[in-house]
């Protein structure tokens, strides 16, 4: 069965560069892109139109040059200089979300378990895939809805929340690499953590779509679930200001916000950048902070934690792009 990522046209030998059908946008702020709204601009932004045009994207690009797969932007900070190279947007584009008919090549079901799986591409947000799940009558997928970002972005750093991770639910990924080449991968293939994800030989890859293997069950009540997941994000976050989510990864056996409280950085500010009064893990911009304010208040709760509790926190967000 042929599936829209198999292009045999990109394999092609002779056939030449095609036309790229995305468009580019030249020196554009990130700000814009990036749920912090701060931050400079990109040297070059590529919106791809589909898979297809993405691969030729790839394979178009000097290996000199950087390149940056964005989703929403919601775990990423572009320092007020800019960042050079190309940024690609996958958000609305790699957005296929489906259940997955084939078995070939994929790891077989378990025998006593009523499963199905679930294939969903990089630029899918996570709420929209937890809400897919559900509506399929598939459970397992519920924490998903309190992760503000995409699918990409949930495997490449096993994002979680609620006691569940992403990798727990992936039974294969595609991968393009940084020649052009599509590869699947088994998890076996990773070294996998808490925010960590590590191709064991490693090489520059970008994850492109999952496959997700789900429970059936009871979708009302999972559906609920969710409801009740959301609800909870409302209380306990500060979505009234841009935030990136959580900036620090949890240290074992503790909580990154509690260190932060216990170190009276709770409305701690620099410019427009503030440790929010709401959860002590998010970092806000109250309306006009700059890159520059969000990274200085990063590096000064790291500093102030470590030395007054002798834990050093370990960022979740990435930092891409030059200092002003």
């Amino acid at each position: 069965m042929r599936h829209d990522y198999r292009m045999s046209e990109i394999d092609m030998a002779g056939g030449g560069m095609p036309t790229l059908r995305g468009h580019f946008l030249y020196n554009e702020p990130m700000k814009n892109y990036v749920s912090w709204r701060a931050g400079g601009a990109a040297q070059r932004i590529y919106v791809p139109a589909d898979l297809e045009d993405l691969v030729w994207l790839i394979r178009s690009i000097p290996a000199h040059e950087d390149v940056h797969m964005v989703g929403l932007g919601s775990n990423l900070l572009v320092r007020d200089g800019g960042v050079a190279g190309v940024v690609i947007l996958l958000h609305g584009v790699l957005k296929k979300l489906a259940i997955e008919s084939r078995t070939h090549g994929l790891p077989p079901a378990p025998m006593d378990i009523d499963t199905a799986l679930v294939y969903a591409q990089a630029g899918v947000a996570t709420p929209k895939l937890a809400r897919f799940a559900a509506n399929h009558d598939l459970v397992g997928g519920e924490f998903w809805a309190g992760i503000p970002g995409t699918v990409g972005g949930a495997i490449a750093m096993n994002a979680g929340c609620y006691g569940s991770e992403t990798w727990d639910r992936l039974v294969q990924v595609l991968t393009l690499d940084r020649q052009g080449q599509l590869n699947e991968r088994r998890p076996e293939e990773y070294v996998t953590g808490y925010r960590h994800v590590a191709l064991k030989h490693a090489q520059q890859e970008w994850f492109i779509g999952g496959w997700f293997r789900l429970v059936r069950g009871d979708g009302a009540a999972s559906r609920e679930t969710i409801k009740a997941l959301l609800k909870k994000r409302i209380v306990s976050q500060p979505l009234n200001f841009p935030n990136a989510g959580s900036v620090f990864r949890n240290p074992p056996g503790d909580y990154a916000a509690r260190l932060i409280e216990a170190c009276g950085l709770k409305g701690f500010r620099i410019g427009g950048a503030q440790v929010s009064v709401k959860h002590a893990n998010f970092i806000v911009n109250t309306g006009n902070a700059t890159a520059t304010d969000i990274e200085r208040l990063i590096e000064y709760v790291e500093g102030t934690v470590e030395a007054r509790t002798n834990v050093r926190l370990i960022r979740e967000v990435r930092i891409i792009g030059a200092r002003q």
